[in-house]
């Protein structure tokens, strides 16, 4: 037995997130890949079926009350909440990120006021956050402009009117300054829009206590809501007031049942919403999120670093020297929670990876992935991962 791997033992052992692997779904695979699609939560199937067979096979239309249905986007929404660093009465559930970024730059530009004419957009940007940017450009008659996270506080002037961020980098896994960054789009009268994708249950954001105005998300990663769950929306209380979506729907309405032909916002976080929450997918998500009772964002992140650490430290000892190279900043306070290796033929490599038991993802042209759930994933995991990809590359 090699060293590494009886520190992986000793590190398992003393893991106070140990338990938490109990309630998942989970097989003999190395499951890496929880940076694009989180493991089944345990409690869900068996909640999905309560939902199907009595809430809507049963009660049927008594559900939207009896059930709690209507207000699943904001109560769901409040779960969320202290995973982001939010107080409750911020955060919406519903429809996809794609959508929510919409929603968010197009209201920040309203916002923002008449002179300010443009939107910066992270440059090196999930591509839909990208696309949406420049239709929300568009539709406002902004001019857009990409620039790298880095370049931001000189980009910005008196013409900004937002910015758009990603928290995390989805493809090398580098961590931005959320907190510097929202304040240099402050001190420039600017709106702080942030994609929170790849960070959010993975490690703490602080949403509140940086001043960020809005946020979006997506729950099928760290947040293991299943594959396509709902997004969610965050607006700052103070801004709540002012934020007019561009997608008015009845579910905002000030009294959605009214059937009024004028539009009335809804107050609050409720804005956010705008036609039928998509149930079955809500309250499955409702279930998944049951797994964050009793676990602390500070205790998601330390392991998550550690972790990261563990398997860095192990492919130096296992893989072959220059075979891979590593585009995750080294330094804790620029790593989120997925490692990033570089590969001339990644995409044959990560095919053979799967097949052998270690499942991550590849992205084009030369990148694997790695993703590290804490809740789920252990350090065993992590040095059986690093030797099975050392035996592959060999």
């Amino acid at each position: 037995m090699s060293e590494l791997t009886v520190r992986a033992e000793k590190l398992d052992a003393v893991d106070e997130l140990a338990a938490k692997r109990a309630e998942f779904v989970l097989d003999g695979t190395v499951y890496l890949d929880g940076n694009s699609l989180g493991a089944l939560p345990a409690v869900v199937p068996g909640r999905v079926e309560d939902v199907v067979r009595r809430q809507w096979g049963e009660l049927r239309i008594r559900s939207w009350e009896e059930s709690g249905w209507w207000t699943a986007p904001e109560r769901i929404g409040d779960r969320i909440a202290p995973l982001v660093g939010s107080a409750p009465g911020q955060v919406v559930v519903g429809d996809s990120t794609s959508v929510n970024v919409f929603k968010a730059l197009v209201g920040a530009v309203r916002m923002a006021g008449d002179g300010r004419d443009e939107l910066l957009v992270d440059a090196t940007t999930f591509p839909t956050d990208g696309y949406i940017a420049e239709s929300a450009a568009r539709m406002t008659g902004c001019t857009l402009r990409p620039v790298a996270p880095a370049d931001v506080p000189g980009a910005l002037g008196d013409r900004t009117a937002a910015v758009l961020l990603n928290h995390v980098d989805y493809r090398t896994g580098r961590l931005h300054d959320l907190p510097g960054l929202t304040a240099a789009v402050h001190e420039a009268g600017a709106i702080a829009v942030w994609d929170l994708c790849h960070s959010a249950g993975a490690l703490p954001v602080g949403l509140d206590e940086h001043g960020v105005d809005l946020a979006v998300g997506c729950t099928y990663k760290y947040l293991n809501g299943g594959p396509g769950s709902p997004a969610y929306l965050y607006v700052r209380a103070e801004l709540q007031d002012r934020f007019a979506s561009p997608l008015p729907g009845w579910n905002s309405h000030a009294e959605p049942f009214g059937m009024r032909t004028g539009y009335e916002p809804a107050p609050g976080a409720l804005r956010g919403r705008v036609g039928t929450p998509d149930i079955l997918s809500m309250l499955a998500l409702e279930a998944a999120l049951e797994v964050w009772e009793g676990v602390s964002v500070e205790a998601v992140r330390a392991k998550s670093l550690a972790l990261t650490d563990f398997f860095l430290e192990c492919v130096a000892a296992h893989v072959p020297e220059g075979r891979v190279e590593c585009l995750t900043p080294v330094p804790h306070e620029e790593r989120g929670s997925q490692i990033a290796l570089r590969c001339p033929d990644a995409g044959d490599v990560m095919k053979r990876l799967i097949e052998q038991g270690v499942v991550g993802d590849f992205r084009a042209p030369d990148v694997l992935r790695f993703g590290f759930t804490p809740l789920y994933v252990g350090f065993a995991d992590v040095e059986r991962a690093a030797r099975v990809l050392a035996r592959t590359l060999a």
